[in-house]
């Protein structure tokens, strides 16, 4: 028998059935909602993921899928890291269903293994580089994508191309794939839209408000008007628990609460209004002329706002060490962080202009908007923390990077302004934060953007402290423009010195070496008891590094500690060695005609003293 090269209903009609991708539907009945029976001709036919391949290695580059069990792995690594914290696109335990069928789009397949294949630990994957890991498996996902498919499918591919794509550091693919999501969704009227249960409507909606939420940061990013107009009439996603334990064979009998007060991803939504009307008037302040009126009333509007949403939530979604573990073990850990990093994100964003006026002149408002910048940054710095210390809470999606590098800019606010007590505490932070962004930069592209514009700041302290926190055009910048490089705010950095090492006495008259980098942190001093502590942390972290100048100064003070031992009072010995290992690297720099200087991330040493010896 002849196997239907069409689905029951392009037949009928006598046309043309195409379809976009292996067991998807068709053009004409995903354009209009219809049962398409061609998805299940072209599954039946074989997929290709197969049920059992016990031998088979996964090869992006020759864009293969690995066999269904580490499929499976990898889909779950997905939803695990990346789902519902960077967009929510599907319904878990469909999701899972349909793939151990082989009912799920290969282009889907495709797209989310790109993203997740950087967290395995499978064998396959031991000799590639986590970053480059996902390259073929994006590849094939847009040689796949067929725009004439108007269908929920193309939307959630588009989603996907679109954080991979922003996850490269191209931001501008990213808004072309989030633009093309939304307008689909609008020509479906995707809220409102036919669904054959209750799963599949649900879906629908957290599809929506995924791009209402992606398009607020997405077109702020790249300075474009937004897409997507919020519609009063459209329900917020349900409870999760509600929806992680409803079957689409269920149909619509499941009855659901219309309080959705209790979802994480309703309560986004809300902040997310929150965060639109942020940027929108930290715009406005950075390009325009705002009377004082305005601006104060603005800010406490919208401070009042974030107050709002957090007392209106219910007592088992506060920000408490219970909480978290409560949400930890109901396997919605990750998703309780992500919440919370917004929210203290968006206090930051609100209140960090006044940094610099509460520096400029004091007054009791400015210095208490200052404090609430600072404690919202804290705030963040310590729920990411904890999330490493409670088991299924650790965030390592990208945006996590972005929103440390801004709070990570408020402790060095600490550094430079603060009092003994609190500097200590700023210090302690920053060096865990270098930590994680370290850890999150070996999965991440991105975050080599995110190192950069920490730079950037760096520099703009360097030149001037007094300007460095102002909230102009450059500022606004550097808050909302995560994926894009951004240019130096007062021209060059200075070049390295030799006069910034030398030997200096502590309060007990204890010699001890000093290297003072370049930078807001030269004022402050790193500790290190015994030099065998520093020659670790000089080791560890040199091995992250490919600066060549950095290297070389590693290299030197690695040499150094080797050679005399913790116990040796050779100051002058030691002194000397490091000098002539800087003036090579003055000589190399003058060879290519520009100074070179320690990579501004290195926030573990490069602010400190060198101590040799007791």
């Amino acid at each position: 028998m002849r196997l239907a090269k069409a689905c029951s209903v392009c037949r009928e009609r006598r046309r043309k059935c195409d379809i976009p991708a292996p067991g998807s539907s068709c053009v004409y009945c995903s354009a209009r909602r219809l049962d398409c029976n061609r998805k299940d001709l072209s599954v039946s036919k074989g997929s290709s993921i197969p049920e059992e391949a016990p031998g088979m290695v996964c090869l992006p580059e020759k864009y293969t899928l690995p066999n269904q069990p580490l499929c499976i792995e990898l889909v779950e690594l997905y939803l695990d890291y990346v789902h519902d914290k960077f967009h929510s696109l599907f319904h878990r335990p469909s999701l899972i269903d349909d793939i151990r069928r082989g009912a799920t789009p290969e282009i889907l397949i495709y797209g989310i293994l790109a993203l997740s294949a950087r967290f395995s630990n499978h064998s396959s994957f031991a000799e590639t580089d986590p970053r480059e890991r996902g390259k073929g498996y994006a590849k094939k996902c847009e040689q796949l994508l067929n725009l004439n498919d108007v269908s929920l499918t193309t939307i959630q591919v588009c989603v996907l191309l679109g954080a991979i794509a922003i996850v490269d550091g191209n931001a501008a693919s990213e808004t072309i794939y989030y633009s093309i999501a939304c307008r689909i969704a609008q020509l479906l009227d995707l809220p409102n839209c036919h669904a054959p249960n209750r799963v599949e409507q649900e879906v629908n909606t957290r599809v929506w408000w995924t791009l209402c939420m992606i398009d607020v940061w997405s077109s702020t990013g790249v300075r474009l008007p937004r897409l997507m107009i919020p519609q009063p009439n459209i329900p917020l996603p349900m409870n999760e628990a509600t929806f992680l334990t409803m079957t689409r064979a269920q149909g619509f009998t499941v009855l659901v609460s219309k309080d959705r007060a209790s979802s994480l991803l309703a309560q986004m939504v809300l902040l997310n209004r929150i965060l639109s009307e942020i940027n929108d008037f930290n715009i406005k302040a950075a390009t325009t002329t705002l009377t004082e009126e305005y601006k104060t009333k603005t800010v406490a509007a919208l401070s009042e706002d974030l107050n709002t949403w957090l007392k209106n939530l219910p007592v088992h979604m506060h920000d408490t060490p219970s909480n978290l573990q409560s949400y930890a073990s109901q396997g919605q850990g990750q998703l309780f962080v992500t919440l919370y990093l917004g929210y203290y994100h968006y206090g930051q964003m609100l209140f960090y202009r006044f940094l610099h006026e509460d520096v400029r002149g004091y007054t009791p408002r400015t210095h208490f908007y200052a404090q609430q910048c600072k404690e919202h940054a804290v705030r963040l710095c310590e729920i990411i923390y904890r999330s490493e210390e409670v088991p299924g809470c650790d965030v390592l999606y990208s945006m996590v990077g972005h929103v440390l590098v801004i709070a990570s800019t408020v402790q060095i606010h600490t550094l430079l302004f603060g009092d003994e007590e609190s500097v200590v505490r700023a210090r302690a932070r920053l060096e865990k934060n270098f930590v994680i962004l370290t850890k999150l930069r070996a999965l991440w592209p991105t975050l080599d953007i995110c190192m950069e514009r920490l730079q950037a700041f760096h520099r703009a302290c360097r030149s001037s402290v007094d300007t460095s926190f102002c909230m102009d055009a450059w500022m606004v910048r550097f808050l909302v423009e995560f994926a894009n490089p951004i240019s130096d705010k007062h021209g060059a950095e200075r070049p390295w010195a030799l006069e910034e090492i030398g030997i200096c006495g502590d309060e007990s008259g204890q010699p001890y070496i000093y290297i003072v980098f370049p930078g807001p942190w030269a004022v402050q001093a790193l500790s290190f008891r015994t030099p065998d502590i520093l020659l670790d942390k000089i080791t560890w972290t040199k091995e992250t590094r490919v600066s060549w100048t950095t290297t070389k100064v590693y290299a030197s003070l690695e040499n150094a500690l080797k050679t005399f031992g913790s116990s040796s009072r050779q100051y002058q010995t030691i002194l000397e060695m490091l000098k002539e290992c800087l003036r090579d690297i003055e000589k190399e720099s003058e060879k290519q005609s520009k100074a070179q200087v320690v990579d501004a991330d290195m926030l573990s040493i490069a602010m400190g003293f060198l101590e040799i010896g007791k």
